[in-house]
């Protein structure tokens, strides 16, 4: 049987073999317990969005490749993360799919636009040819800041979401750098700029008022992602207690990374390993049915989540948030000041107000301080990509 055909009902019984541990599980910030809960992570699991490797799509740039297998499982990792964002922005952190029922038509909105075509904002097409910008030739592997840089390019194009993408260079967050792009007191210029959304989305989630609506100050939903390198060759343990916070936020979107030789997304921890959906399945294309509604059983991992040690992660990560209100961002701010004072804990990356006049900090970045400021942001920003490798085929 085809690994990507294996249901829940298959696969039940190996379902047992999750560890048996008084531990929590995180999962994308819930928390769950494996003693009473195991219905719960599954199906929570279960309801991200899994973008796998595809065969027999239209060709890339139309005469490209028509199948992703081996080289595409950064860029399905990036559509995951983004995907996350997508649903808590329209479909909320507590929506679930369930197999069979027909689902509220902003989640097939999600879903094809994520599709394997060129018009779909977020495809492995649109992904392919706007990496060529970011100096990578289609069909060449991404690593985690380079998929996230084109995710934020594209995203400028998905008006129905309306998303503010900011991606934190240096390992520095600059508040004031993030509510810059946010907030806007002006209305919007066009229908266009400004797509038709709820009053709640728009304002905070309050009531629309008569003048209400000029005290407040618009926000748009923010995704925060952080390409980060937390050592040379390997994670650095010091990371490690910060890695399992960012997982305990309610504004977590994951991480994706991996460890040598391949790309995951990953969504949780339990004890000392991680949680990941894996993009390394390959899988035909999915057509819009008789009926116009996309087929989505292939897009949910129906079987249980893959685990590994968090000591085997490859140390070039990004780090994913998303902030739908200015009260999100405020109270992320605050868990980051938080987890800084955390015994045992080294900060992945620096909170500031305002960009700071330095650089980069060579104790953030964990290089070896005998090395000169040149060297040492040489080392850090060429080997972003050379500790993964292409899959053979």
């Amino acid at each position: 049987m085809d690994a990507a055909t294996l249901t829940y009902d298959t696969l039940r019984f190996e379902y047992e073999d999750f560890p048996e541990t008084k531990e929590p599980v995180w999962i994308l910030g819930r928390k769950y317990s494996v003693f009473t809960e195991k219905e719960e992570i599954l199906l929570d699991v279960t309801s991200r969005l899994w973008f796998t490797y595809r065969k027999n799509f239209p060709a890339i740039g139309g005469t490209g490749p028509t199948s992703d297998t081996g080289w595409g499982c950064m860029l399905r990792c990036g559509q995951m993360i983004f995907a996350q964002a997508l649903v808590c922005r329209h479909l909320g952190r507590d929506w679930r799919w369930i197999k069979g029922k027909r689902q509220m038509d902003n989640y097939y909105n999600v879903l094809n636009a994520f599709i394997d075509k060129k018009d779909s904002y977020y495809s492995i097409h649109q992904i392919a040819q706007m990496g060529v910008g970011e100096g990578k030739s289609i069909g060449q592997w991404y690593g985690p800041n380079t998929v996230a840089q084109v995710l934020k390019k594209l995203a400028t194009f998905d008006t129905w979401s309306s998303l503010a993408v900011h991606i934190a260079m240096d390992n520095t967050v600059v508040m004031e750098e993030i509510r810059r792009l946010c907030q806007s007191n002006v209305p919007c210029a066009g229908a266009a700029a400004c797509p038709a959304l709820e009053p709640d989305a728009l304002y905070n989630g309050c009531p629309e008022d008569v003048g209400l609506r000029e005290r407040l100050t618009l926000w748009k939903p923010l995704v925060l992602l952080i390409p980060l390198r937390l050592g040379l060759t390997e994670i650095n343990e010091a990371y490690i207690e910060t890695l399992k916070h960012c997982f305990m936020m309610p504004q977590s979107l994951g991480v994706i990374g991996g460890k040598p030789n391949s790309a995951h997304y990953f969504i949780g921890y339990v004890g000392e390993e991680l949680i990941y959906l894996d993009p390394h399945t390959t899988q035909p294309a999915v057509e819009p049915g008789d009926s116009g509604c996309l087929p989505d059983e292939s897009f949910h991992c129906q079987h249980p989540p893959c685990r590994m040690s968090i000591a085997e992660l490859d140390p070039s990560i990004a780090v994913g948030f998303f902030c739908n209100t200015e009260a999100d961002f405020n109270d992320w701010c605050q868990q980051i000041k938080k987890l800084s004072l955390v015994r045992g804990a080294l900060p992945m990356f620096e909170l500031v107000e305002r960009q700071p006049s330095h650089f980069s900090n060579p104790d953030v970045l964990n290089l070896t301080p005998d090395s000169s400021d040149a060297d040492r942001l040489e080392r850090f920003f060429d080997s972003e990509d050379e500790d993964f490798e292409i899959l053979s085929l």
